[in-house]
């Protein structure tokens, strides 16, 4: 059997409907008539029954589609596999992720990519706030998702994956912790923990500001490396720090309120990569990303 006469007639065998069919393969209604009458006549039986009402198999159709259902699915395979080489999506490519969220997207992604090319491996990492871009630079990571902003010459910014709302963590004794929201101003009236280590301040200054929209300057306290210490100094009541809202999910602990913020613009998470390091790899896991998040 040639491979169109394999599709015409798995996909009549799904749909049992010669219109259909021919719909869903882009052939007309008689080519499809027509290639599986020359099935029958090669085999010697015929493959479905066919009256005024209905589309149904024989039992030789029945036993021919289970067998030929593993050999579609493997010349798939074969000709991804033919494809993806020519394209050079193969070897292993590094993903990095700085947030749960962006993790579950990032492996829902990663089950697809892999049954596409399935010569390219995909490894996923955390990466550590306190040094957002050094394993891009150092060549651990090939891309990451990101928080925005990102104003680096030698990185390139690719699509925007996830747009979260933010809360305030705040210690569960806090005045704060009564309130169903707060406000951006009312950060001058505690003090906010921060982020140490290889951080643009750019990138401090919009997620830990040190003044308020209009100008009241806002206290910062303890510093912090890992995430994990946010949550222990949230609940020692050392400050209090600004999150994504879905954050909580993973996060929640009894000594630590999160309270929405009702006028904090949300944080974006992006794709960025080296500017030098793109690649036919690179753009078929963010083409498959994006698809995912759709």
């Amino acid at each position: 059997m040639e491979r169109h006469e394999i599709e015409v007639f798995l996909t009549l065998a799904e749909e049992l409907h010669f219109r259909r069919t021919s719909e869903r393969l882009g052939l007309a209604q008689g080519r499809v008539s027509q290639t599986i009458k020359k099935l029958e006549r090669r085999i010697g039986v015929p493959l479905f029954e066919r009256t005024s009402r209905r589309v149904a198999l024989t039992p030789t159709g029945q036993q021919l589609r289970d067998d030929l259902i593993p050999v579609r699915r493997q010349l798939q395979r074969a000709v991804d596999r033919a494809m993806a080489m020519g394209r050079g999506i193969t070897g292993v490519l590094h993903v990095g992720y700085s947030s749960p969220m962006v993790a579950e997207i990032l492996l829902r992604a990663a089950d697809t990519f892999r049954t596409r090319y399935p010569d390219c491996e995909i490894e996923i990492q955390e990466v550590q706030l306190s040094d957002p871009f050094g394993p891009l630079r150092s060549g651990r990571l090939d891309l990451q998702v990101t928080e925005r902003p990102v104003q680096e010459p030698d990185l390139t910014l690719g699509p925007v994956v996830l747009h979260e709302p933010r809360s305030l963590m705040v210690p569960a004794e806090h005045p704060f912790a009564r309130r169903t929201s707060v406000s951006v101003e009312d950060l001058a009236e505690s003090t906010l923990l921060a982020v140490s280590g290889a951080v643009p301040p750019y990138w401090l200054d919009h997620h830990y500001p040190r003044r308020t929209p209009q100008g009241s300057p806002v206290e910062h306290g303890p510093t912090f490396t890992y995430w994990t210490e946010v949550m222990n100094l949230v609940g020692l009541g050392r400050g209090v720090s600004p999150a994504c809202r879905t954050a909580e999910r993973y996060h929640a602990r009894p000594d630590v309120a999160w309270v929405p913020f009702r006028d904090a613009p949300p944080v974006v998470y992006g794709f960025v990569w080296p500017a030098s390091g793109e690649s036919a790899r690179v753009r078929a896991f963010v083409d498959t990303v994006c698809e995912v998040t759709r």
